[in-house]
């Protein structure tokens, strides 16, 4: 059994794949050793925690867009819906390829958070 399951009960697969249950595990991860040595948790904690971020910007924007321009009302009625699934399966196939111990780096947030988890 590897040294870190004995001190922790959690593997890398699994911290990192917990990392994107919300932003909260993310966060911690970050902070509490022996989590925040491993780059592969990293990776996963700050492509969540970028993910998350990315996710508020664009909801804030549509909402925003649909709200002020004239005759988009009705088009949120498809394009929310849309854009909530495509997030919902975006994040149950980072989850499951965290969990599996591959690390995939998402368009724009993975090279951020690459960086992160290396600095």
């Amino acid at each position: 059994m590897p040294e870190d399951m004995v001190q922790t009960g959690l593997s890398d697969n699994s911290a990192g794949g917990l990392a994107y249950v919300t932003i909260i595990p993310a966060i911690i991860f970050l902070i509490v050793p022996p989590y925040n040595r491993s780059s592969y948790v990293r990776f996963h904690a700050w492509q969540s925690i970028f993910l998350t971020i990315a996710y508020i910007v664009v909801d804030v924007g549509l909402h925003i867009f649909l709200r002020f321009i004239p005759f988009m009302g009705l088009a949120g009625l498809v394009i929310f819906p849309l854009f909530s699934l495509a997030m919902f399966i975006l994040w149950v196939f980072v989850l499951l390829k965290a969990f599996n111990g591959q690390r995939i780096k998402l368009p724009l947030v993975g090279d951020l958070a690459e960086k992160q988890a290396n600095s």
